[in-house]
């Protein structure tokens, strides 16, 4: 089975009604046969953002409970690449989060993400692969 890399910004989306893009990443989740991967600071920062919505952050967790939202990455054998990323890409603002789906992309080979994070235009993973991005955005 085909993996796609999951970020925060489509998890908050699909699950805050009140988001601009709500109905556009609920769809796109809904609609994919691919497994969904994703870390724990993409999880972490879901449920931050979404802890004013009721019940939300505990549908997060029970995505992973359930194994709907894979975790296959480790920082624990990944610290070193994570802190390269994050020093690569310092000037652009990147995020830990983000540093972690990059490398998570690179160890299984993962070149498809779901995000709403332009920034994903320009990282790259691998040796200088650009990642496709399945959430079609305004202008696109």
């Amino acid at each position: 089975m085909s993996a796609v890399l999951l970020d925060t910004g489509v998890i908050v989306a699909s699950l805050d009604r009140s988001e601009r893009f709500h109905e556009r990443c609920a769809e796109t989740i809904a609609g994919t046969s691919s497994a969904l991967v994703t870390c724990e600071a993409v999880v972490a920062e879901s449920c931050y953002l979404l802890r004013n919505v009721k019940g939300a952050a505990a549908a997060v967790v029970a995505n992973v409970a359930a194994g709907i939202f894979q975790i296959p990455f480790s920082l624990t054998t990944s610290a070193e690449q994570v802190g390269d990323l994050l020093r690569k890409y310092s000037d652009s603002g990147i995020d830990f989060a983000d540093a972690c789906l990059i490398q998570l992309a690179t160890d299984f080979h993962i070149p498809d993400i779901l995000t709403l994070d332009r920034d994903f235009e320009h990282y790259r993973w691998g040796r200088n692969k650009a990642f496709r991005m399945l959430v079609p955005l305004d202008g696109r």
